[in-house]
């Protein structure tokens, strides 16, 4: 068969005059000139002889050759398109089935009575715990495991978190009677703080309904207890080397469970995801012993008065630090609950506490309306900042959550926690002395109640701020949308500083009013400013109601920002802005969806349009579609469908 290009090059052969052909070519080559010649309009009758090729032909041939080959790529690029979408069909049916797996288990796991498989077994992962580390081995990235269909928080755990909650009050004591934070209250703060951490960090990554983790829980609970009676004193003090005591013994305590845990999988495989378990163990009892030992040095070394045992508590408290995301991961959404839960209990045990120092003084009579007025504005500001205080498990996806995007964000995620609870516990003894000093009719307001209870909300404000800073906020792709987004962030921040500034002003009298006002103007001041920052804290979700509506915001919210250079992606990498990938802009849920993949099979300038749709009341409203590689953002028209 005669190619394109030969039969072109005959055609000219037989067309040119200047080159030497056969007699039966020139013969040929003049017939056709006689025709062209006799035909008035230089055109090609039909009756043509077909083997010849004119220029006409010729260019006729090559638009067919050129549509054929384009239809033929068309097609090989629909096969492939269609083959991707089948094999990533199959890769969502693998997931589901592994999602069915895990939920599975968790109902199994929440059905069992706690006795099955031996009251004293061996560790157990919780059910998500594995799949997560089987991808974080595979393929680095960090997944979270589904919410577990039994309650996050047991009733074990709940009670140990009134026993936490009731050292943490013990140590406001000690703040309410010194007027203020020291060096010992804040340490052994941070000591009952991170015992805490490590029954959660262990209680979201393996079973505790086994009788050995009840026991271990039990003399946990019984160190910290005995430890709280001794948390009122100074370094120098046979009471500081008893809380030396209680720290060393539950640090030993956990150095002895994870090495059970060590000893159960020590002998697995090198490629499985259970070798992950086995670091997690090994890291830990490293940082345990050294801990313990640091406090047995301490207790044996220094004597009590020795100036150095602040610095004992010092390196043991950094000691018992654990780096984020190590090794094995947690439960995120029972770690999220328990955090809740925790802060929930402390302002519990604040109100409690401020209606038994008040109770004694309604003996003998009655409390008239102002006394009803105060406890009820304390009752008031409690509950603005429970509002305040944002659930992560709900409000923040998962992905952009500080404890999953980087380490760094994770460890300041958890400084703020810290902060919040300890801000929260000098606000309660700044109250018990403010409710003090009003019930039994003082005749000016004690100084130190005032620095108290304004330094107190304060750091409670200040810290809920930082916290929800940590986290990645997603804005629209619209930039009228995206700038109203930036003006709710902005305000929040603006006002939020504000409120700080006037709440330390009035604790240092540094406004004539603030030095004249008595406790009941006091906490109105504060309840005023708690309910203007709540309301403000409310803004960006007024503006994502009055922009979606009823839709749902996160399709259109998925342009990440953070305003925190900590949350530079780590490993694994979050979703974060980057040029590198394709749909890199889009959320985790559109940027998995088979829509992407299927949508992108036509080549229309419109792919990853943003349509703006005005209702008639002239409101408008975005739809984001999605965007190709080759479309330039700022090119983009406004697409109505």
């Amino acid at each position: 068969m005669k190619t394109v290009a030969s039969t072109k090059q005959e055609g000219d052969d037989l067309l040119s005059p200047n080159k030497s052909t056969t007699p039966a070519a020139a013969t040929a080559a003049s017939d056709v000139e006689q025709q062209n010649g006799s035909d008035a309009h230089g055109s090609h009758s039909s009756e043509q002889d077909p083997a010849v090729l004119t220029p006409s032909r010729s260019k006729k041939l090559r638009e067919k050759l050129n549509k054929a080959k384009y239809d033929l790529q068309l097609e090989k690029g629909m096969k492939r398109k269609l083959y991707q979408g089948l094999v990533k069909l199959a890769s969502e049916l693998k997931d589901a089935r592994e999602e069915y797996k895990v939920l599975k288990e968790q109902s199994e796991q929440g059905e069992k009575n706690w006795y099955e498989g031996g009251m004293w077994r061996g560790p157990e992962l919780l059910p998500g715990i594995r799949d997560s580390a089987r991808h974080r081995m595979s393929n680095g990235a960090q997944t979270v495991p589904e919410k577990r269909s039994k309650d996050a928080v047991s009733l074990s755990d709940l009670f140990f978190d009134l026993v936490i909650v009731t050292a943490f009050t013990r140590v406001g004591v000690a703040i309410q009677d010194r007027g203020g934070l020291d060096g010992a209250s804040l340490a052994y703060f941070c000591v009952f703080w991170l015992i805490w951490g490590k029954e959660a960090s262990f209680s979201t990554r393996f079973d505790t309904t086994d009788l050995s983790s009840r026991i271990e829980t039990l003399l946990t609970c019984f160190a910290v207890l005995f430890g709280s009676l001794s948390s009122t004193a100074m370094f120098d003090s046979g009471d500081a080397t008893r809380m030396m005591i209680v720290a060393a013994f539950i640090a030993m305590l956990h150095f002895l469970l994870h090495l059970r845990v060590w000893y159960w999988f020590r002998d697995v495989s090198q490629f499985s995801e259970m070798i992950c378990v086995k670091q997690y163990a090994q890291y830990v009892m490293a940082l345990t012993a050294l801990e313990f030992l640091t406090w047995v040095v301490g207790i044996i070394s220094l004597s009590e008065t020795s100036s150095l045992r602040a610095y004992i508590f010092l390196i043991a408290i950094i000691l018992s630090f654990r780096v984020p995301r190590s090794f094995l991961p947690n439960d995120f959404h029972a770690a999220c609950s328990k955090r809740g839960v925790l802060f929930i209990l402390l302002l519990g045990f604040v109100m409690q506490s401020i209606v038994l120092v008040a109770f004694p003084f309604f003996y003998y009579q009655m409390p008239n309306s102002e006394q009803y007025c105060f406890l009820g504005l304390v009752c008031f500001l409690l509950f603005c900042i429970k509002l305040l205080y944002v659930d992560d498990s709900f409000s923040v996806q998962p992905s952009d959550h500080a404890l999953l995007v980087s380490r760094a964000a994770g460890f300041f995620f958890h400084i703020g926690q810290l902060c919040l609870l300890l801000s929260t516990t000098i606000l309660g003894a700044g109250l018990n002395l403010l409710t003090h000093s009003y019930l039994a009719a003082t005749a000016s307001l004690p100084d130190n109640a005032k620095a108290l209870v304004c330094n107190g909300f304060a750091g409670v404000v200040f810290s809920i701020g930082f916290i929800k800073s940590m986290h990645l906020r997603r804005v629209p792709l619209n930039p009228v949308h995206r700038q109203l987004f930036y003006a709710a962030y902005g305000t929040q921040v603006v006002v939020l500083i504000a409120v700080v500034y006037a709440t330390h002003s009035i604790s240092v009298n540094r406004f004539t009013a603030a030095a004249m006002m008595n406790e009941l103007e006091m906490l109105g001041t504060l309840c005023s400013l708690a309910l203007f920052l709540l309301i403000i804290s409310w803004l960006d979700e007024a503006v994502e109601l009055n922009i979606y509506g009823e839709g749902d915001a996160r399709e259109f919210r998925v342009h990440p920002f953070g305003l925190w250079t900590c949350l530079k992606p780590g490993s694994p990498e979050p979703p974060l802005i980057s040029d590198t990938s394709k749909n890199c802009h889009l959320s985790t849920r559109l940027k998995g969806s088979n829509a992407n993949l299927f949508d992108s099979q036509f080549n229309l300038p419109i792919y990853g349009s943003v349509r703006n749709v005005t209702s008639e009341d002239d409101e408008e409203r975005v739809r984001l579609v999605k965007f190709s590689d080759e479309v330039d953002m700022n090119e983009i028209d406004d697409v109505v469908v």
